[in-house]
């Protein structure tokens, strides 16, 4: 039931991505920013020297993410985190002890954000109860409240939580995109399984570097 054990595999080039069927084009100005459970205790399951290991996944993923948040904060888009807390009650914990266990611990070493994407003043943490991060959390209305019907979504890991938050999202007229190399999974196979049943069914998948010239395109 504990995460496995998660080897490196090749992010999707930008010729990889799945096409769409929504027409949803990226606005800066309609956008709110995900950092989805990128905690310790997940991204340790890509090996202890991962994030500072040249060329490893989720270095590069990592990398791709900080990129984006960059400009997220300097173009004024909300940026939002999700986080889980460690030592849940089963109650609170519900089904999904029976797949994965008791999950994290209350210890720094599950419960931080890597370092490399830590939160910064202005930042919305929020705390993580199920795979999608709209449930049990105020997110749908901090988005409303600030005026934000389209959601990027970045992080860990891509077929369970990114998948589950974008089909949320789609599910509550919020614009999902999911960021193919900000995003990692188990597998290459199943990174590649999240981006064609998102670009099938609930939203779009762009590149990094899409999302950079959107906001060097400015707020539309």
């Amino acid at each position: 039931m504990a995460l496995p054990k998660i080897t490196d595999y090749p992010l999707p080039r930008p010729a990889d991505l799945p096409r769409a069927r929504a027409p949803f084009v990226l606005s800066t100005g309609r956008a709110a920013l995900l950092i989805h459970d990128m905690q310790r205790y997940f991204c340790a399951a890509y090996g202890e020297d991962a994030l500072r290991r040249d060329g490893s996944l989720l270095r590069a993923v990592a990398l791709n993410i900080a990129a984006i948040a960059s400009r997220a904060r300097a173009a004024g888009m909300p940026v939002f985190y999700t986080a889980q807390k460690g030592n849940q009650l089963a109650a609170d914990r519900g089904l999904q002890k029976d797949l994965w266990g008791p999950g994290m611990r209350a210890i720094p070493e599950h419960e931080e954000i890597i370092d490399m994407l830590g939160p910064e003043e202005g930042d919305i943490q929020l705390v993580k109860h199920r795979y999608s991060a709209f449930q049990r959390s105020n997110l749908h209305h901090l988005m409303r409240a600030r005026g934000r019907d389209q959601l990027l979504v970045t992080g860990i890991y891509a077929h369970i939580g990114c998948l589950a938050t974008a089909t949320d999202a789609f599910q509550r007229d919020i614009e999902p995109f999911l960021v193919a190399d900000a995003v990692a999974d188990f597998s290459e196979a199943r990174h590649r399984m999240a981006l064609d049943w998102v670009a099938d069914c609930s939203g779009a998948v762009l590149g990094t570097a899409d999302v950079i010239a959107a906001f060097q395109g400015g707020p539309t």
